[in-house]
């Protein structure tokens, strides 16, 4: 079971920043499209995440003046990424231990995914929810 199979089921559509846009822009396109996280893109490859945890921060630490910086002022750098073909076991682990809750997927330097620890339980539910069901089945079958 693997990130690209979970893409396939949830689409690859990458919403991304700039990490020359705003702080207020970027929470915006959080708002909007009620998100937690958005990664950084500047030149086709992907240099930190912006999530709504920096915006948190930035407003206990600068207050309301944090919404006039830019988004690579305060995004998370580097970016932790995943490949297409790493399992998603390997992913849920990285993503605990490194207390992150989105990774974009990357295959070379282009972004192609962004996947969220919801969308990899949901897949893994799912996955043993219908492995049951299969051995319900079966040993109702015999």
């Amino acid at each position: 079971m693997t990130i690209r199979a979970i893409l396939q089921s949830k689409g690859n559509d990458v919403l991304s920043v700039s990490g020359s846009a705003t702080v207020a822009d970027a929470v915006a396109l959080l708002a909007e499209k009620r998100i937690g996280a958005l990664p950084v893109i500047d030149g086709g490859k992907v240099r930190g995440i912006f999530s709504e945890r920096d915006v948190l921060y930035g407003l206990a630490r600068e207050g309301a003046k944090i919404l006039d910086q830019k988004v690579s002022d305060v995004m998370i750098s580097p970016a932790i990424t995943v490949e297409p073909d790493s399992p998603v076991l390997t992913a849920l682990s990285l993503m605990t231990r490194r207390r992150i809750r989105h990774l974009p997927v990357v295959e070379g330097d282009a972004a192609i995914g962004f996947v969220s620890i919801g969308d990899l339980v949901k897949y893994r539910i799912d996955k043993i929810e219908a492995e049951a069901a299969a051995m319900r089945e079966y040993i109702q079958s015999a």
